[in-house]
């Protein structure tokens, strides 16, 4: 079973204690903004996600991480590692990713995370470059791709909803761990 430890937050495969927290969180329309068409999620719909997530392991060796809260054992959301498949122009790549609570942001909480998250990426998964696609004017991913070192390489389109898409990249050679 794959974890990791930062300071504040432990990221690891997920529990079935997860899917209520989890739901929570994609229920929230501040969450689900930036994502896919903006809508928010379901019980039903977070739990085929989390499905999926864990098959992306099994097939790919990596997925979304659940990421807890060290101090108190909260679920804050999930960060990982993903083939964006939905952009096919992209494609081979693997894209980093994160969604924490709204009660969880402001806090460096998503940052630590995905430095955690390319370190795994670079070092225990031998990856080289890993993408990171957001929705334009998502300012506060673009703060974490800024903080992550990635450099915009790409301005698209969602291929189903239309809305604009911001491709950043790192070489992880070039990653400072």
């Amino acid at each position: 079973m794959i974890e990791i430890r930062t300071p504040r937050l432990l990221l690891r495969r997920w529990h079935d204690d997860d899917l209520a927290p989890m739901a929570d969180i994609n229920a929230d329309p501040r969450v689900m903004r930036w994502i896919d068409d903006g809508s928010a999620h379901d019980l039903d719909d977070t739990a085929e996600a989390i499905e999926r997530w864990e098959e992306e392991w099994d097939e790919e060796g990596f997925g979304l991480f659940a990421v807890e809260l060290l101090a108190s054992g909260e679920l804050a959301g999930c960060t990982g590692l993903s083939v964006p498949e939905f952009l096919p122009q992209v494609l081979p790549a693997v894209a980093i990713s994160w969604r924490l609570g709204p009660q969880f942001w402001g806090q460096g909480y998503a940052s630590e995370a995905a430095h955690a998250t390319l370190e795994f990426a670079l070092q225990d998964r031998g990856l080289d470059r890993v993408i990171s696609i957001s929705q334009e004017g998502d300012q506060a991913s673009e703060n974490i791709v800024r903080k992550l070192g990635m450099e915009l390489e790409l301005k698209t389109a969602h291929p189903i909803n239309g809305r604009p898409l911001r491709v950043h990249t790192i070489d992880l050679t070039e990653f400072e761990t």
